[in-house]
């Protein structure tokens, strides 16, 4: 009888890429869904912020409380890498610690029955990788650490310096993958538009689309995560001529005044983060997606006033709303003076939502009425008399979902298959559609 695993991947989709190659080592054991039936529990941890790290002690808290006897909990990842010795004398709960460096070699840490950090990130190579959640789309990690100093991330200190994967490995990776039906890709790393840059290739991007365009298979890509101050024009103009790559534009700027730039040390200023950000909306069919840190130090009432009229002027399609926490080892951490109390920031939250909410329900209404491309996914998270799908340009699970109430194709819905959909309203932050017939 084979043995049992339970899996829970917390946190970002780079960490989503690392679980799936633990489960290519992993094999041997059936997959369950209650964690108490499992005889090995791994729960791959995030520690970005002080929300993603209360929720991973909290989850191994609570998979111990209901695991079975003689099974074993483990805790790998980013929270289990930056907190590793505080963490193996405080979480007995525990029986194997690992970290960032040794996804591939699960497999013999569980047989061991031994804790190891590899003081090194892992960069996924020919592993086999068990995609989970879709039968047509992959993420696809581009590198691990980086290279950016921003003072409000402490990223680079436990995952340490941009570490590129060598372009051969990311196309083979992917070929891989079109062999076995996927066909929709999103390229993924902390600053991908540094991607090669430790190889003393500037604009790597550029290479990375230009190879995997001479890929058949590949119908649907999009890269996340740009980064302002390495992202080039040359880039820009590549995406846009490319006839598989989206013009999707997921760039995080995280504010917008000078003066807030220059304390995030986020390395380009409000001209050239206007710039890029125009560029982008201008490009046909365009989709632009971003992220800001509300609260962080020295954020004044004037510059909070600054932020959000410039996100009523530019009409983003998402955003995303971080709170600003301090994270030991950063510059904001040392800014007391200049800190933001909590009050405040939530109150600045709210506003944004606001803001954020409305042009999230304008970008949707721009669809209304319209033929669209839609990739069908399966029975809805909203209700079981939908059927789920979204716009095949959108990112995977983040963008939303649209609600496929009529199917006109003339015949039965394929999931996981691309169609030809008019979409017919909007209900709160879904498109509703038909399915008119297979793209």
């Amino acid at each position: 009888m084979s043995k049992k695993l339970h899996l829970v991947s917390l946190g970002c989709t780079k960490n989503l890429i690392d679980s799936e190659v633990m489960l290519g080592r992993l094999q041997e054991y059936t997959i369950v869904d209650e964690s108490h039936e499992a005889d090995v529990i791994i729960v791959n941890t995030c520690g970005f912020i002080d929300a993603a790290k209360e929720e991973s002690i909290q989850t191994i808290l609570n998979l111990h409380d209901s695991r079975k006897e003689d099974s074993l909990l483990v805790m790998s990842g980013c929270l289990s890498e930056r907190y590793q010795e505080q963490l193996q004398a405080e979480l007995k709960e525990v029986d194997i610690f690992t970290g960032v460096g040794d996804y591939d070699k699960i497999d013999e840490l569980i047989q061991e029955k031994k804790s190891r950090f590899t003081p090194k990130s892992y960069l996924i190579g020919n592993e086999e990788r068990i995609i989970t959640g879709s039968t047509h789309h992959a993420y696809i990690k581009l590198s691990e650490g980086c290279n950016q100093k921003c003072s409000f991330c402490a990223i680079p200190q436990f995952k340490g310096r941009l570490q590129s994967r060598e372009l051969a490995a990311v196309v083979t990776e992917v070929k891989g993958l079109v062999e076995k039906g996927y066909y929709d890709f999103s390229f993924i790393s902390q600053d991908s538009s540094s991607y090669l840059r430790d190889f003393e290739v500037q604009d790597g991007l550029a290479y990375l689309i230009d190879a995997i365009e001479e890929i058949a298979g590949v119908e649907s890509a999009r890269i996340l995560y740009l980064y302002p101050s390495t992202l080039s024009l040359e880039v820009l103009g590549k995406i846009l001529a490319s006839s598989t790559f989206h013009n999707y534009f997921d760039m995080p700027i995280q504010h917008i005044t000078d003066t807030m730039l220059r304390l995030m040390k986020r390395g380009a200023g409000e001209e050239r983060v206007r710039a890029q950000l125009n560029f982008m909306r201008k490009a046909p069919e365009s989709f632009v997606r971003t992220s800001i840190i509300v609260g962080h130090p020295g954020e004044s009432d004037e510059e909070f006033e600054a932020l959000c009229d410039f996100m009523r002027e530019f009409d983003f399609d998402r955003t995303t709303l971080f709170a600003y926490s301090d994270e030991e080892g950063t510059k904001a951490v040392t800014m007391d003076e200049s800190k933001i109390d909590k009050e405040t920031i939530a109150s600045r939250i709210e506003i944004l939502n606001a803001i954020v909410e409305e042009k999230t329900h304008k970008s949707l209404d721009k669809d209304i009425g319209k033929e669209v491309e839609v990739i069908v996914l399966g029975e809805s998270s909203e209700h079981e008399f939908f059927i789920g799908a979204r716009k095949t340009s959108w990112a995977e699970d983040i963008d939303g979902e649209i609600l496929i109430n009529e199917n006109e194709s003339g015949e039965e819905v394929v999931y996981g298959q691309r169609y030809i959909a008019k979409i017919t309203e909007r209900a709160g932050d879904n498109l509703i559609g038909t399915l008119l017939r297979p793209a």
